[in-house]
């Protein structure tokens, strides 16, 4: 039995839903030194996929914010967060959220981070405002999230692993392998390991590797936290279970990366583009039905050999994730 497929996990369909909701937020920066120039474009082409897979454009369902829009529809935090509460506010609805833009990192004023950081994405007033920290997006869009509706997100930005704090992350890696990033496995794995080299007598090299493997160990351990440039992502189990264990959210997120990549702003057929978002429109495009699993795979082997960036796939409890994806 795949491990995606096991008993006890939820149904990844989620609460059965009746609407559809979608916010798409594309920020160029424009003027600023920080000038991207695929963003607006992503927005674009994932209104366009939206309508094709049958959501409604009317003002009750679909929400644009950008940085050449005015009033309530101009990319400011202010706005991003009033947008992200109108879109997870209502029961029984298929919600969407679609962010392309520049992610960054802030202090974590409560010290709860090993690497001593949170993740963040960037409103176009962030000079003046401040940037959006994944403490903040949790609470705005899987906290508040209706328990009968269900939220798809894809975060098309530098930092995006672990955005929005989602207790379940997957990545693949270059053959294409999925696998649940589980610091606590990795670490018990590497203590027995040490263990079994001290067995039956010691030796200066017995040591040393043991040294080593224990040192890997502690690394683990202690990114559980947080991460850092080289550990896991995801939150650390206690920090988890004090915040959001509660919750189960039928939350799905694809992010461009890992929390220490950065997202890349690309160059395709004359069309500025962000890689991550162009990408997975090449793969739920190629072929209708896929599973989660398979468009994770499918989106990593589109960016592999071009782009540094390693996607992923966060879940908000643990489902079936080769059911097709659904959204």
């Amino acid at each position: 039995m795949s491990q995606y497929n096991a008993q006890g996990y939820q149904n990844s369909y989620g609460p059965r839903t009746t609407h559809r909701k979608s916010l798409l937020i594309g920020i160029n920066y424009e003027g600023q030194q920080s000038a991207l120039r695929g963003c607006r474009q992503d927005v674009r082409n994932m209104s366009q996929f939206l309508i094709s897979r049958g959501y409604p454009t009317d003002e009750r369902s679909m929400v644009i914010l950008t940085d050449d829009r005015q009033g309530p529809f101009y990319a400011s935090g202010h706005n991003i967060l009033a947008a992200m509460d109108w879109l997870v506010s209502e029961p029984n609805t298929q919600c969407f959220l679609h962010y392309s833009g520049h992610g960054g990192q802030v202090k974590d004023p409560d010290g709860d981070r090993e690497s001593g950081y949170d993740d963040t994405i960037v409103p176009v007033d962030y000079q003046t405002k401040g940037q959006l920290d994944s403490d903040t997006l949790h609470r705005h869009l899987v906290s508040k999230l209706h328990p009968t509706s269900s939220l798809f997100v894809v975060f098309d930005c530098c930092h995006s692993g672990s955005a929005i704090e989602l207790p379940f992350v997957y990545r693949t890696d270059s053959d294409g392998n999925v696998t649940l990033v589980d610091s606590v496995k990795e670490g018990i794995s590497l203590l027995a390991h040490a263990q079994g080299l001290l067995q039956g007598g010691f030796s200066a090299s017995k040591i040393n590797d043991a040294k080593a493997l224990f040192a890997g160990a502690q690394s683990f351990f202690s990114g559980l936290k947080h991460r850092g440039e080289h550990q896991e992502e995801g939150l650390g189990e206690e920090h988890f279970q004090e915040d959001w264990a509660h919750e189960g959210r039928s939350v799905f997120m694809f992010s461009g990366c890992r929390d220490d990549q950065t997202s890349a702003d690309a160059n395709i057929a004359g069309s500025h583009v962000g890689a991550m978002s162009w990408a997975l429109l090449e793969t739920l495009y190629s072929r209708p039905g896929q599973s989660y699993v398979e468009v994770l795979q499918n989106t990593r082997q589109l960016l592999l050999g071009k782009y540094k960036q390693i996607p992923q796939l966060s879940v908000g409890s643990q489902v079936d994730l080769n059911q097709p994806l659904k959204f």
